[in-house]
């Protein structure tokens, strides 16, 4: 089954507003980051604050200020880079209880054209300090993760994407917990550190390189922060070569997280596979994602080239 996460975004809250009190925002894309199904099954909590992403910021950290929790809903580009000065000032310095459902990031938005396709938003939010950062990888993780933002007392960014993905996670034994890696797959060659959409490409990659007798392990990094500092040691130390997988630039996301990690704690060869610091373009969301290597035969390729550097 192919879903979107940002679909699970808008059921998610849905579920959670019949046990929890917390209110969502909007930036007139409610239709498209779906927390349009929220304002019709509860249109006294949604506040619809129009094409002014920093406002709508600064809004929500007005009322978090009340005790009330807030999910403040937009495009990628929007939240992190538009309103970054208003996330940054009226939501991270005050450590308010604010979540921003950040819905289209990635170059899988497709046809939207490079200027919507966000690759830099996960840069930007690791470095507001006490930002937690989730990129979950289907629909039963953005759900698990939605709840666990929304019990988190702190600013929360949650990553969504527009193109269905597979679902990895079985819902009736999942369990999400901040700040920890999941590991999908165990292996001895080497380990695919993976997050969002790329999760599911990884996956197909260690079946790839089965076939040619490589085993390789895959370990889903939800939170990019705090990351799972113990698991990437552990799995770097186990198989001695390191592969990360993202939707995002190869700068300042995933990988450069984990290698922020293993250089002061176990270097070992790594090798990065996301966008290679480029803008993207208007095209197809499949297309895009082959064009820029973010499939499973870069992935795996990149596995054997780091094997050889060990």
């Amino acid at each position: 089954m192919a879903k979107a996460t940002r679909e699970a975004y808008g059921e998610a809250l849905v579920e959670l507003a019949a046990q929890y009190d917390f209110l969502v925002m909007d930036a007139d894309l409610s239709k498209a980051t779906k927390t349009d199904i929220f304002n019709k099954a509860y249109p006294d909590r949604f506040i619809e604050c129009g094409i002014a992403e920093g406002n709508m910021m600064s809004v929500a950290a007005g009322i978090a200020t009340t005790g009330m929790p807030v999910f403040a809903s937009t495009f990628a580009a929007f939240a992190a880079g538009r309103a970054f000065d208003s996330v940054r000032n009226s939501i991270g310095y005050p450590h308010l209880n604010v979540k921003i459902g950040a819905t289209h990031a990635g170059i899988s938005v497709g046809e939207d054209g490079a200027t919507h396709q966000c690759n830099e938003d996960i840069a930007l939010m690791r470095t507001i300090p006490g930002m937690v950062v989730i990129n979950p990888c289907d629909e039963v993780e953005a759900k698990a993760a939605v709840k666990a933002a929304l019990l988190h007392n702190g600013p929360v960014y949650l990553r969504f994407g527009r193109l269905g993905v597979p679902t990895l996670m079985d819902e009736s034994s999942y369990k999400f917990e901040l700040g920890k890696g999941v590991v999908l797959a165990d292996g001895k060659d080497a380990v695919i550190f993976s997050t969002g959409l790329l999760t599911s490409r990884a996956m197909e990659a260690r079946e790839m390189l089965l076939k040619e007798g490589i085993d390789a392990a895959v370990v889903n990094i939800h939170t990019i922060k705090p990351i799972d500092e113990k698991l990437i040691i552990e799995y770097a130390k186990k198989t001695g070569a390191v592969v990360t997988a993202e939707e995002h630039n190869i700068i300042g996301g995933l990988g450069g997280a984990v290698c922020e990690v293993l250089a002061e704690n176990c270097p070992v060869p790594v090798s990065r596979v996301g966008v290679n610091d480029v803008f993207g373009k208007s095209g197809p969301a499949l297309k895009l994602l082959d064009i820029f290597g973010l499939n499973a035969s870069n992935i795996a390729e990149n596995v054997k080239k780091v094997i050889s550097r060990k």
